[in-house]
C-alpha cells in the first residue's frame, strides 16, 4: 500500500510525515525507518528513485521548503514496507 493511502486513512499523520523528512535531511543514511506505527520505508531508496528529488536535493541554492516538500512527496508516493 501507498503512503499516500495510508495518510488518506489516517494511518500516517502530518506529523509523522514532517518527522521523516526532517530526520532523512538530518541523516540521509540509506535503512529502514519507521515513520509510523507497522509503517516502515527506506527513505534514502525513496529519494533515489525520484530523479526531481535527486535534483533538488543536489542543489545547494534549494529552499529549505522545496527540500522538504520534495521528500514528502517521494515518501507520499512511495510503498510502505
Amino acid at each position: 500500500m501507498q503512503i499516500v493511502e495510508l495518510y488518506k486513512l489516517k494511518h500516517v499523520t502530518d506529523e509523522q510525515l514532517d518527522a521523516a523528512v526532517a530526520d532523512y535531511l538530518n541523516d540521509p543514511t540509506p535503512g529502514m525507518r519507521l515513520i509510523a506505527e507497522s509503517v516502515a520505508l527506506d527513505v534514502a531508496a525513496v529519494v533515489l528513485a525520484h530523479p526531481y528529488v535527486r535534483e533538488v536535493l543536489a542543489r545547494e541554492s534549494a529552499p529549505e521548503a522545496q527540500r522538504h516538500n520534495a521528500v514528502r512527496t517521494a515518501i507520499l508516493l512511495a510503498r510502505a514496507a
